[in-house]
């Protein structure tokens, strides 16, 4: 019999932390899985670790191919999950998950009959573990069977690994994850959940993500990188095209949700890492940013507050050195707001 949950694990050059990934997914209490691994092409001794756990128990078995990248490795694994398992859940081979993760999500999902179950997650350090603030807003309280049209907070969850779906609806759904660009989630994870009927929301931490800190920092923890801030605009364009592209008027509606996310939330994002950057960046950050912003409209520029628009102005004339200049007062008043509340706090203690 197949079993009730496929877990697929790409793999690529993290031998030093895969054995605590895997034992992790090992120590589930829901232990009916599978576990797929799909070796990238690491060139360290990644592999040889993924071997010896599938030598040792018989729910992980590994595949091998060429390094083609994060999304690839995951649609690999995708097309090697034995038929007509019911559940599907993906995980980074540099994270963790509490040993409850599974059971409490496919619990729920068996309660509410929903698509997919999203949960909560943590940030993972040598120190511990910390709240994510990436996945608070959403996460803020458990709520079953809803959608991203009751809950707009959801458009922001956008990774792949805090999820379990319902295989059916995955499968049916027809989406792969893009290959060949970092931030591979959102072309996948937001689109399910404009096409989800209902989704359960959880507020418990169920995935520890990691924070690499041994100075070999992930490609998307590097701030200046121009290919990360290429790929991020070109996630977001792909959500885009895919909305563009559904017939149903409803989309619509979520097409313009999706657009003001992208102009009050996830675009702003780019600003804090400006001034750090070299010319290259701010002009990789000025052409790519301008192409998205002119496909989403002025009309929709023309809504936002007095910053925001100065900010997008500035951008699409090719102002940047004043951008910069605005940016760097804007950090400074940050940084002084946040040291006066430091420091009120401390006084209040």
């Amino acid at each position: 019999m197949a079993p009730r949950l496929s877990v697929v694990v790409p793999i690529y050059n993290v031998e030093r932390y895969l054995g605590e990934c895997l034992d992790s997914i090992a120590a589930q209490t829901f232990e009916d899985f599978e576990c797929v691994m799909v070796d990238d092409g690491s060139t360290d001794d990644g592999p040889v670790v993924a071997k010896a756990y599938a030598a040792r128990d018989r729910r992980f078995r590994l595949v091998q191919q060429e390094n083609k990248g994060l999304g690839a490795a995951r649609n690999t694994g995708w097309r090697h999950l034995t038929p007509g398992t019911e559940y599907l859940a993906f995980v980074d081979s540099d994270d963790t998950l509490p040993p409850h993760a599974y059971h409490l999500m496919i619990s729920t999902l068996d309660e509410t009959g929903s698509d997919f179950a999203a949960g909560n997650a943590m940030r993972l350090r040598t120190t511990g573990l910390s709240p994510s603030h990436a996945h608070r807003r959403p996460f803020r309280e458990t709520r079953l069977r809803t959608h991203v049209s009751e809950l707009p907070a959801l458009v922001t969850d956008r990774t792949a690994w805090n999820k379990v779906y319902r295989r059916s609806f995955f499968d049916a759904a027809g989406i792969q994850y893009p290959e060949g660009i970092l931030y591979e989630d959102a072309p996948v994870s937001v689109p399910h959940h404009f096409l989800a009927e209902r989704v359960d929301v959880l507020a418990e931490p169920i995935y520890h993500w990691r924070v690499r800190e041994d100075g070999a920092l992930s490609i998307t923890q590097k701030r200046t990188d121009p290919r990360g801030l290429i790929d991020r605009v070109r996630s977001m364009e792909l959500v885009r095209e895919w909305l563009l592209a559904r017939p149903e008027p409803q989309f619509a509606g979520y097409l313009s949700a999706y657009d003001r996310n992208c102009l009050v939330e996830e675009i702003p994002m780019f600003f804090w890492s400006i001034p750090d950057g070299d010319r290259n960046y701010w002009e990789v950050y000025q052409r790519h940013v301008s192409r998205l912003l002119n496909a989403i409209g002025p009309e929709r520029v023309a809504e936002l507050n007095a910053q925001l628009r100065l900010k997008y102005r500035l951008t699409l004339t090719d102002a940047m050195n004043r951008f910069i200049a605005v940016q760097r007062l804007h950090r400074a008043v940050r940084r002084t707001r946040q040291a006066a509340a430091r420091r009120a706090g401390a006084v209040r203690r």
